[in-house]
């Protein structure tokens, strides 16, 4: 049978090629005789793919030298606790701008582990276009870059009043789509299963001068500069996880890096939003051009009680997971670094045919 195209928010699409080599390593690992699933992560076999794939990271995202490359079991909600208990001092506080679903997870768990302030506020449908103030005792300004269940991302920083502060930001969901410029960063992370790998493990790009900031109550898995001094490895790690995003760190280099991985995200993107634009009076997408996601486009029907009827007519014609986040309903597309333009050329075509069929004068 033939693969579809699976538009789900996460985990998604992997290459063919990137899941016929685990499959084959599941079987076999390289000729070795066990399974990746048995592979001792403190063995060379292992030692390879945990350098190989540190040395991608740092080659496609040009990560300066004074910056840690960690990779930490647990998944993206698990950094929600981690980053204010590694990066809030004492007597500080951490700053949260809220755009959506994720940052506001995310400020309501620095709540209950340390010191939080909220410093902006949106509805999901905006992003900050003041310079928010950032008070004295904010030890950083953290920010989620691209919001997967509300559809917005940043094309830059948040503009805040102080040049000093350093920022923090869960790029879960555009991770390896763009550059990053990492000048004003204290770190950076992502879970790896949106354009990287599978879930089950974030990699967190932090600043050295930033770890050994956690106090000593913090427990030694939460703890950063504990996975720095034990290149990672300081329980048995999700080796599967680390091959596929090493995997997946070849794919994306192969396909001409993140500059090439952000040309195509315009070019999906552009094409979905064109599509509903065409056709405002069916598809309503109700966020503003400039704060439209590459990564996630977040729309929905003007007769919402035909969503059941589009998902199942797309699923039918290999088009899969297309309903929107349960907490907010509507349709999603999410069109992360696997995704082929072919695959968006086919949902478009769709989309027209839907229209047509069920729309106004039908």
């Amino acid at each position: 049978m033939a693969r579809g195209y699976n538009f789900a928010a996460g985990p998604s699409m992997l290459p063919e090629t990137v899941i016929q080599q685990v499959q084959t390593a599941v079987a076999d690992y390289e000729g070795q005789g066990y399974s990746i699933l048995e592979m001792m992560h403190r063995k060379p076999a292992f030692e390879a793919v945990l350098l190989e794939l540190k040395s991608r990271v740092k080659s496609l995202l040009n990560v300066p030298d004074d910056f840690e490359i960690l990779f930490c079991p647990g998944g993206g909600k698990m950094q929600f606790a981690m980053v204010p208990l590694n990066l809030v001092t004492q007597g500080c506080r951490g700053g949260y701008v809220v755009t959506g679903t994720w940052s506001r997870m995310a400020s309501e768990e620095a709540r209950r582990v340390a010191r939080e302030v909220t410093l902006w506020a949106g509805d999901g449908c905006e992003l900050p276009t003041n310079v928010i103030r950032v008070p004295n005792d904010v030890d950083y300004v953290y920010f989620c870059d691209n919001e997967t269940v509300d559809g917005t991302e940043f094309t830059g920083l948040p503009m805040v009043d102080n040049d000093e502060v350093r920022f923090v930001s869960d790029m879960s969901s555009n991770f390896m789509s763009r550059p990053i410029d990492f000048t004003r960063y204290a770190a950076i992370w992502a879970g790896v299963q949106k354009n990287f790998g599978t879930a089950g493990l974030a990699c967190v790009i932090v600043r050295r001068d930033m770890l050994g900031c956690a106090a000593e109550i913090v427990p030694s898995m939460l703890d950063w500069s504990v996975y720095a001094k034990n290149n990672s490895l300081q329980n048995t790690p999700p080796v599967l996880q680390f091959y596929t995003a090493m995997l997946m760190a070849r794919w994306v280099d192969e396909q001409g890096g993140v500059e090439e991985m952000d040309r195509r995200a315009k070019a999906r993107s552009d094409m979905l939003y064109g599509a509903i634009d065409d056709m405002s009076d069916f598809y309503v997408c109700k966020l503003a051009p400039g704060v439209r996601s590459r990564m996630n486009v977040v729309f929905n029907l003007a007769d919402e009680s035909l969503i059941p009827t589009f998902v199942a007519e797309a699923a039918a014609q290999g088009m899969t997971n297309l309903a929107g986040h349960r907490s907010v309903g509507g349709l999603r597309a999410s069109l992360y670094n696997v995704m082929p333009m072919e695959g968006v050329e086919k949902l478009t075509a769709f989309m027209r045919d839907f229209a047509g069929r069920y729309g106004k004068g039908r």
